[in-house]
């Protein structure tokens, strides 16, 4: 078993520089997954001086631990916005999804990217009786905007539902080969760094001044692209939305089914089917739950490792109290796209045409739905309850243990150590230097993990995911 995403064997030997002098701007784009490569393709014709920074290796961060589904089967979020919103809201975000799937698939057809695209059909299903009414809310949904909607009581595989839904013109894709060449096309003429970690964030009345690798960075523009934003005030992020943690598996599939699937909650269950290197697997996502209750890692992959997946990886999701993205300018040329509810596929290459409209000064009909400036009182009322699972989530981080985990103090410094099975001790400074709460041991992936805000560092301490920007590793 490897403890990686699958879509990680897939990363071609395309290396960029790391950020080694100072530099002057138009457009600073951080973060290099496909939602900053794709601001960046729909820059490509501008006279704009862009820059894109990749903490690690572009593609390495969420779009490498996604499923790569394309779909607008988004499981009941149609209902969802109905009902913190109105049905035209939720008509716009269908029509917002249906338009960025086109987009996406243009960018694939135009370009002749080989990225395994497949179009098959979508259903949304439940294996619980209680359940059945969110999938009716969602049919109805679909039927009154005009999507061909089937009603079916089996999935293809077999498996037996109380009740489920199906549609046509849904697509999954290796999500690591559509990057591997995106950044190819945009590389000529848009400077791509690698390794290059954004430290401080300045503004004064006409540029932003970024520190990236200790050296000064200037831009008139700032797009944001970094999955979870790691500035907080004013903009108050971990009041806006929440972090929802799922686990992933792959496993040996000798069949030739092709369709992609998604249950109702309790629990979840996502799957789809990968073509890999000469093999086939089965690709399962399971007990998804609110990261500030999720603290029990190994129990959660359990259902997955009864199995014996030849892959297995998590991820984090960025869940939105309105249940849509957040896109668009936060303050004055600043740009942000987080807060994808789990559908990032679609919604990273509308938010890259959405930004780079709001930059170029072209009209986009979606930018005003994914304002991240937008005020919805229904959800207002939430941020309270918010505040205080953030406030759980860091007080029961200084309860819990592991049995295999010393707790010590060396030299007035609270550390957590791991020994591994060749008895070697990680040592690593036992707090996230976001904002200090007590980080807890990933058994399977050999991570530290962030109970709060979901920063991630490396068995000895290296930083693997914002929002923290530095380093645990002790001495």
């Amino acid at each position: 078993m490897q403890n990686k995403s699958i879509w990680c064997d897939y990363y071609d030997d395309i290396t960029y520089d790391s950020l080694n002098t100072d530099l002057d701007l138009d457009i600073a784009i951080i973060g290099g997954g496909i939602t900053g490569l794709s601001v960046g393709y729909f820059l490509l014709n501008s006279y704009y001086k862009v820059g894109l920074f990749e903490k690690e290796k572009i593609g390495s961060g969420t779009t490498s631990k996604t499923t790569g589904k394309i779909t607008y089967m988004q499981e009941n979020i149609l209902s969802k916005i109905k009902k913190t919103r109105n049905i035209s809201t939720a008509k716009k975000y269908y029509d917002s999804q249906k338009y960025a799937i086109d987009l996406l698939i243009n960018i694939i057809n135009k370009n002749e990217i080989k990225c395994d695209i497949l179009k098959t059909n979508g259903y949304f299903f439940t294996t619980n009786k209680k359940d059945i009414k969110k999938i009716k809310e969602e049919e109805k949904l679909l039927l009154d905007f005009n999507e061909k909607i089937r009603r079916v009581n089996k999935l293809p595989d077999g498996l037996k539902i109380y009740y489920g839904i199906s549609g046509e013109n849904s697509y999954q894709f290796n999500p690591i080969k559509y990057v591997n060449k995106l950044k190819t096309l945009i590389d000529s003429k848009i400077e791509i760094y690698e390794n290059s970690k954004v430290t401080t964030i300045e503004h004064d009345k006409e540029k932003f001044i970024l520190t990236i690798n200790n050296k000064r960075v200037t831009a008139k523009y700032l797009v944001v692209a970094s999955h979870y934003p790691f500035f907080l005030f004013p903009y108050l992020m971990p009041l806006k939305c929440s972090l929802e943690k799922s686990f992933i598996g792959c496993y040996l599939d000798k069949s030739k089914l092709n369709f992609n699937a998604i249950s109702t909650k309790n629990p979840l269950l996502s799957l789809r089917y990968v073509e890999g290197n000469k093999k086939r697997y089965k690709l399962i996502l399971t007990n998804s739950c609110n990261l500030n209750f999720c603290q029990n890692d190994l129990n959660n992959f359990q259902v997955l490792l009864n199995y014996k997946p030849k892959y297995l990886w998590s991820n984090i999701d960025i869940i939105t109290k309105d249940y849509m993205p957040y896109i668009g300018e936060i303050e004055k040329n600043m740009f942000i796209a987080t807060g994808y509810n789990t559908w990032g596929m679609a919604n990273s290459t509308l938010a890259g045409k959405i930004i780079s409209d709001l930059i170029l000064k072209h009209d986009n009909e979606f930018a005003t739905l994914f304002s991240p400036k937008r005020v919805n009182f229904k959800t207002i009322i939430k941020y309270p309850l918010y505040m205080i699972t953030n406030a759980y989530a860091y007080l029961n981080s200084k309860i819990i243990k592991k049995n295999n985990i010393i707790y010590k103090n060396i030299e007035g410094v609270n550390v957590a150590i791991y020994k591994d099975e060749e008895g070697i001790k990680h040592i690593v400074k036992n707090k996230c230097p976001h904002l200090g709460c007590s980080l807890l041991f990933n058994e399977v992936e050999k991570t530290w993990d962030c109970p709060c805000h979901a920063s991630r560092f490396d068995i000895d301490g290296h930083v693997l995911m914002g929002p923290s920007n530095y380093d645990i590793s002790f001495k």
